[in-house]
């Protein structure tokens, strides 16, 4: 089984120092694939950057920065790849214009004008073959099932992994995650408070075991 993962947030380039981008640390992704590996599945990680070492094992590592260059890599690696799991946190948005020296401090306002990046998951499910399997994540602060459900019809997901970032105790740059897992056919799983370490493990088994999620 050929596994494609994201992981790890997007910088938005706004001048040759400064970048609009989040607080994804990656270590859920990077579990993910270590995860993956374990399974025995060839694995292929697409990472933006992170400060973390990756998972030995994997069949391939690329590095990428932005919402474009990781756009570019997943479609690539897509077609051959037989899960798909995007748990990367990308830009929505990018300055429409970077500039090519760094900005000098003046004083006044300084208004961005922003455009939205491609919405890499949507693309992905609208071209999805039938016997693929197509994972996404749903990073929330408020109605976590009700807006994961919707993102999971929406971008024709097979499965989603709702999980509310708002808590101080799991999510972003945490070691520890909780989450729901769900599928197109109305499967739920709830995992509760761990290490991504397990969570990882959890996920693996459930969107690459034999009930994928209405297949």
């Amino acid at each position: 089984m050929k596994i494609l993962i994201s992981a790890g947030p997007t910088r938005e380039k706004i001048d040759p120092v400064r970048y609009i981008s989040n607080r994804s640390s990656g270590k859920m992704g990077y579990a993910l694939a270590e995860a993956a590996v374990k399974s025995g599945a060839s694995v292929t990680l697409v990472s933006g950057p992170v400060s973390l070492t990756p998972p030995s094992g994997l069949a391939l590592l690329i590095s990428v920065e932005s919402a474009a260059e990781m756009t570019d890599a997943i479609r690539k690696e897509a077609e051959s790849s037989d899960v798909i799991i995007m748990c990367a946190a990308v830009a929505d948005y990018r300055p429409v214009m970077a500039a090519e020296q760094k900005l000098k401090k003046k004083g006044e306002r300084l208004i961005l004008e922003l455009e939205p990046t491609e919405d890499i998951l949507a693309g992905l499910g609208g071209r999805k073959k039938s016997t693929q399997i197509l994972v996404g994540f749903a990073a929330e602060t408020e109605k976590l099932l009700e807006h994961a459900e919707d993102k999971l019809k929406r971008k024709n997901l097979d499965w989603i992994i709702a999980n509310d970032v708002s808590r101080s105790e799991s999510g972003f740059e945490s070691d520890k995650n909780q989450a729901v897992i769900l599928g197109r056919n109305g499967a739920k799983t709830v995992i509760p408070l761990q290490s991504k370490k397990e969570m990882a493990e959890t996920i693996i088994s459930v969107v690459c075991g034999k009930n994928n999620g209405g297949k």
